[in-house]
């Protein structure tokens, strides 16, 4: 059975208000993040009668902190877990290309992935090492570019 955190969906970008409220919480709450305690004891207040507590792990909260951080930033924001297999669709859609493309870069072997009955699978953490690399290969040739036209005297 799939997670509802397993299926990737496209983020929402956060409006004006939602930017101002993760600058300030983020900026309060990122001191916390430097315990040395493995948990963390936070009390949540639901309205004026009535408080939550709940122990968390020191690295979700951090990964909570992290959120709000690109949150502040103006940044959508998306939580995939590691582990997670994604249909050709979804990965597809992370990188950006159409799924006939994506599926001939499986093809070809550049993107491990398995089958599951005529269904392709990938692992996020095989999409994201393949977008990590290729996105590496775009930046060295950009600065090759750039170095020839500093070179060349283009005005780069």
């Amino acid at each position: 059975m799939n997670h509802p955190l397993t299926r990737y969906r496209e983020p929402d970008l956060p409006n004006e208000s939602d930017i101002e409220l993760a600058r300030n919480s983020s900026r309060i709450l990122s001191v916390l993040t430097s315990k040395k305690a493995s948990s963390l004891n936070i009390a949540l207040k639901i309205d004026a009668h009535r408080t939550i507590q709940a122990t968390v792990p020191l690295s979700a909260f951090k990964l909570f902190v992290n959120i709000l951080t690109h949150m502040a930033e103006g940044n959508a924001v998306t939580l995939i877990p590691i582990h997670s297999e994604l249909t050709s669709q979804e990965a597809a859609e992370i990188l950006n290309v159409s799924r006939p493309y994506l599926v001939k870069l499986l093809e070809e072997k550049q993107i491990p992935f398995r089958k599951v009955g005529t269904r392709r699978r990938v692992l996020h953490r095989d999409i994201m090492a393949y977008k990590e690399k290729i996105d590496a290969e775009r930046r060295k040739v950009l600065d090759e570019l750039a170095n020839e036209a500093q070179e060349l005297d283009m005005g780069y």
